[in-house]
């Protein structure tokens, strides 16, 4: 471990990095667990040994050689949590295809540019969800869908797409064909049929570490999601070292309700799980907070992830009381900032007293940062930890680039084995992003104290600017959480003729609860800057979010900028 007075930490390891492909991993944890369960999803009233698991991935993997995907092709995913997520996940990591993990929520356009920007040569989908009306988004965007056999696809927009899967997780072998265009499960099994087990082993013998094997899409929390490339090497290392500081192991089973779709549910928990012979519990297909807390109770979950605002629905569901939660014991909450208050909660009443903060983005695999079961409470709600073994983290001048003295403001950037290899078909974006030297800008803003641990302020982009003087908004925030009343609260800068930028907060009250703008101002006064006090103050009972949960500010912007143009006309 390396640190001096300039605000820079590099953290060797005890353990090396792992030098295998995710198959070759996976491979010694099914030989050593083989009987204990690997997954099991609650909506489908299913569950998977690791030998079955371990067979069903095999059986997957043959029928995508068998279909014709071979290492380097993109095969998206568009899909809510189910068994079929995970067994592709392992499947196309298994013969190099590259997964490309697309948002459920996403509409005809976001659906469009996200083949288009990946070059999707084949998709994988169920047929709805809620009110998202899949195969019909599908039809609107490839009509030759009614026309065309399922291995004949062809649209001039998306000259690389080449197949579609269609499936229900609730029988997949049996899904109907809506479409002539589409295939369906049974097909990617009879596919199977043609590739024998030596052939796939052979392919994944050919594998390396450190080639592409998935794309994530940026969750949007700023603006438009571009393509992550990441590897073997960065995900499965970033997996296991996440397992290590939560002292994982195959006695342990995971309650996962954050989304497959993204970094936090892909590799943070599916693929903590494999790596350690743990067991993935799915509770259900997307975010629900009774049939999490349910779930983690039937199954007796040992662990549970989550965003702040999951673990805030979960505390503040009217049957909270109900259920027995004393067999959970850790976990990781990241995503947005924690404040005190909530992790109080989630350690007393959930039960969760290793729970662990964690901190990063889809460049870096996700996690750089982690605190850890021995650290303080203070360092547990202040801080986001240390780094994660075999990286490296700096905090430099937002201008010159120089890093920056302990204890002083400034943007983070990392350095290591989980920086991604790039955003496909986008150099110069990469090239923004990951500096000469190999450094990932975040564009968050924090501090670092002589032991390494991380301070998050704010992000770069949300600093609020307010006549001259630097505001950050997770300060004034924090603030407010200490208010009796307050549930969830978001601070961010809107645009004003003389002071540049002023102060608005948009609060959630807890269940019940009433308040003024001017009683949470005079909370403010005399505990906060006068220039920190929000000028503005919505009550809210919901905010704008990404399907990972995480606080949608640029989005609140836009709305809260329209509504008081309005107001003035």
């Amino acid at each position: 471990m390396t640190t001096t007075s300039k605000s820079y930490y590099h953290r060797g390891g005890e353990e090396p990095l792992l030098g295998a492909t995710i198959p070759e991993h996976f491979a010694s944890v099914a030989a050593r667990f083989p009987d204990r369960e690997a997954i099991v999803s609650i909506p489908q009233n299913r569950r998977l040994s690791y030998a079955g698991f371990s067979r069903q991935i095999d059986q997957v993997a043959r029928g995508l050689l068998g279909m014709g995907f071979t290492k380097g092709d993109r095969v998206g995913i568009w899909s809510t949590n189910n068994i079929e997520w995970a067994l592709l996940q392992m499947a196309t990591a298994r013969i190099g295809v590259i997964l490309v993990n697309i948002n459920p929520a996403y509409q005809v356009k976001e659906l469009a540019y996200a083949l288009q920007r990946s070059e999707v040569q084949g998709l994988f989908v169920i047929p709805a969800f809620r009110t998202s009306n899949y195969t019909a988004m599908l039809a609107e965007l490839l009509p030759e869908l009614n026309t065309v056999a399922p291995d004949s696809l062809s649209n001039e927009a998306y000259p690389h797409l080449r197949r579609i899967i269609l499936y229900d997780p609730a029988a997949p072998e049996e899904t109907q064909r809506p479409h002539p265009g589409l295939g369906v499960w049974s097909d990617l099994l009879q596919a199977a049929q043609s590739i024998s087990q030596k052939t796939l082993d052979e392919v994944s013998a050919s594998l390396d570490r450190d080639d592409p094997i998935n794309i994530q899409y940026t969750s949007g929390t700023t603006g438009f999601p571009k393509a992550v490339m990441l590897s073997h090497h960065n995900i499965l290392n970033n997996a296991w070292f996440s397992a290590q500081a939560m002292h994982f192991s195959e006695k342990d089973r995971l309650c996962i309700p954050v989304p497959f779709y993204h970094c936090f549910g892909m590799v943070l928990a599916n693929l903590v799980c494999f790596a350690t012979g743990a067991c993935a519990v799915i509770p259900c297909e997307h975010f629900d907070a009774l049939e999490v807390l349910q779930g983690v109770e039937a199954e007796g979950c040992t662990a549970i992830h989550g965003v702040p605002t999951m673990f805030i629905a979960e505390l503040e569901h009217p049957r909270f009381g109900e259920f027995d939660l004393s067999s959970l014991r850790t976990g990781i909450m990241a995503g947005a900032p924690c404040p005190p208050e909530l992790m109080t909660r989630v350690m007393e009443r959930m039960h969760c007293r290793e729970i662990l903060i964690g901190y990063g983005e889809t460049e870096a695999s996700p996690l750089s940062h982690l605190t850890t079961r021995d650290d303080s409470f203070e360092r547990r709600t202040e801080t986001v930890g240390h780094n994660l073994p075999h990286q490296e983290v700096k905090v430099v001048d937002t201008e010159s680039g120089q890093t920056v003295a302990l204890g002083e403001i400034g943007e983070i950037c990392f350095r290591g084995y989980h920086i991604m290899q790039g955003y496909y078909g986008d150099p110069e974006a990469t090239a923004k992003a990951v500096d000469p030297r190999g450094w990932l800008h975040s564009g968050d803003l924090g501090t670092m104290d002589k032991d390494g641990y991380l301070r998050i302020t704010g992000r770069l982009k949300e600093m609020i600017i307010r006549g001259g003087e630097n505001i950050y908004p997770r300060e004034i925030e924090d603030f407010l959480f200490t208010h009796p009343k307050v549930a969830e609260v978001a601070v961010f800068g809107i645009p004003d003729e003389f002071y540049g930028e002023e102060v608005m907060a948009w609060i959630q009250l807890h269940a019940g609860e009433t308040a003024t703008q001017e009683e949470i101002r005079e909370f403010c006064k005399g505990r906060i800057a006068h220039f920190k006090i929000p000028k503005y103050i919505w009550f809210v009972d919901e905010f704008p979010l990404t399907v990972t949960g995480k606080l949608q500010k640029f989005r609140m912007r836009e709305i809260a900028v329209e509504k008081m143009k309005q107001q003035r006309q």
